[in-house]
């Protein structure tokens, strides 16, 4: 078997897995994983947030996308501009986004494109990742074209019931240096403290 093709089985286990969780679970580990993001001192110093907007299986970013704003930071979400090419978008207002590709809420396409080398610091979403910050994706390569140009501070959320320490990994596949569920921050694999 293929890497692609492990990649893709992976896939099904883990959206029929997410689509079993209890949704108490997920509302509480939701709101722990946001909790713990907003503690991070590397997201309270950023000026400028890149951060998934999460779709109904995914983590709910709402309270971040909000404190981001609130906090006067500049809050860049993705717009889907092409096949597996995402751009950085500046929003002022949760009210601008409107479904787009893939029925994921997306600035407008004339919202204000920000330059990735402007971000400092960027909320990523996965499938399942492991402890060292290894993800899967939904295997359209967005977020490993925006990882392969972004050097700044990156972390990944991950309900703990979803981590999985293999991984099936390709040569185009980056790893994410923090990852963050319910139970709290992991850098490079090892437990760390938040703030």
């Amino acid at each position: 078997m293929t890497k692609a093709e492990e990649k893709q089985r992976l896939r099904a286990v883990m959206r029929q897995l997410e689509h079993e969780l209890p949704e108490r679970y997920k509302q509480a580990a939701d709101r722990a994983i946001a909790a713990h993001l907003l503690a991070m001192p590397e997201y309270q110093e950023a000026d400028t947030v890149f951060c998934f907007v999460g779709t109904a299986r995914e983590i709910d970013t709402r309270p971040i996308l909000e404190s981001a704003l609130a906090a006067g930071k500049r809050l860049c979400v993705p717009l889907c501009v092409e096949k597996g090419i995402m751009e950085a978008r500046q929003v002022r207002d949760l009210g601008e986004l409107a479904p787009g590709a893939y029925g994921i809420l997306e600035p407008a396409a004339d919202s204000l494109a920000v330059s990735i080398d402007e971000v400092d610091f960027a909320v990523l979403p996965c499938l399942t990742c492991n402890h060292l910050g290894q993800r899967l994706g939904q295997g359209g390569g967005y977020y490993d074209r925006f990882l392969s140009a972004y050097r700044g501070g990156t972390v990944l959320l991950c309900r703990e019931r979803l981590i999985r320490e293999e991984i099936p990994l390709e040569p185009h596949d980056y790893p994410v240096p923090w990852v963050l569920t319910e139970n709290g921050l992991y850098e490079d694999g090892t437990p760390a403290r938040l703030g």
